[in-house]
This record gives structure tokens, C-alpha cells and sequence, in this order.
């Protein structure tokens, strides 16, 4: 076990854990932010999205100990009134079926808009092929990051 200092959504947070532990289990269980959720644990659906110094990163392989001091952004901290353009996006398009994979899907796009404010279809589905949907709302994901990118743009 080993202490080490997290910037957690612009709060610095100590953990005592093995340096080993994937930056997913050391969120959920030992920070309590449950948001950011278990897919496959092999980086592959992207559920466990979360960003790290802007970037989209899968939590699930990513040891906790490769992660200090730089900047973790999760799904609890992309906005704390739930108004970030994605998701008002995602709620007014319902694009939610089960919702499972939703927070890593709102938090890849929210890496995409921030490197590429007006995607194409085509970035949008080059960003976005990492994470799976087993609900098919694909179609509603591209609308909603539409959406966000010209409510952005607007602001």
C-alpha cells in the first residue's frame, strides 16, 4: 500500500493503495465516484472513460500509481449541475436506452469538442469507435454531439 495524491475534479485527494490498482477501482471504491463505470476491464468499451490532462483515457488498465500529479477529470466533475452542452444534449435527444455506457460515451465527446469543436460525422465516429453501445444509440450519440458542438459554439 502506498499513499498518493490525486487531482480528482480540481480537488487534490490522498488514497493508501496498491500503486498497481487501475485508476477505475481506486474512483469508485475508495473515492465513492461511482459514475465512471466497469465495462470490460480490458480498455476496450470505453465505460470506464475518464480524462486525464484533457485526453480521454479508459480507467480500467490505467494503474493508479501512473496518474499522480496530472489533472483527472470524471463524469462527477465535467459539471456539477449536470449543464455541460453533452449532457444537456444527451438528456433533450433522450439518447439514453440503458444508460450503462453514457458516461464514458458523454466523456469522450466532451474530449472531442474540446480538440475539435465542429466534427464531422466522420470524427465524430473516428473519436467515438471506442466506446460500445449495446443499446444501438449511435445514431443519437452523433445528433447530441451535433447538438453540444453548436451549443458551444454559441456561448
Amino acid at each position: 500500500m502506498a499513499a498518493i495524491n490525486l487531482n480528482v475534479n480540481g480537488k487534490t485527494l490522498s488514497v493508501d493503495v496498491d500503486p498497481a490498482t487501475p485508476l477505475l477501482w481506486v474512483l469508485r471504491d475508495h473515492l465513492n465516484l461511482v459514475g465512471t463505470k466497469f465495462g470490460c476491464g480490458m480498455a476496450q468499451c470505453g465505460a470506464c472513460t475518464v480524462h486525464l490532462n484533457g485526453s480521454a483515457v479508459r480507467s480500467c488498465s490505467l494503474p493508479v500509481s501512473s496518474v499522480k500529479n496530472n489533472a483527472i477529470v470524471t463524469i462527477e466533475g465535467l459539471s456539477e449541475t449536470g449543464d455541460h452542452p453533452l449532457q444537456q444534449a444527451w438528456e433533450e435527444l433522450d439518447v439514453s436506452q440503458c444508460g450503462y455506457c453514457q458516461a464514458g460515451q458523454i466523456m469522450s465527446a466532451a474530449a472531442l469538442l474540446k480538440r475539435n469543436p465542429k466534427p464531422t460525422d466522420q470524427d465524430i465516429d473516428n473519436a467515438m469507435s471506442g466506446n460500445i453501445c449495446r443499446c444501438g444509440t449511435h445514431v443519437r450519440i452523433r445528433k447530441a454531439i451535433h447538438l453540444a458542438a453548436k451549443t458551444q459554439s454559441k456561448k
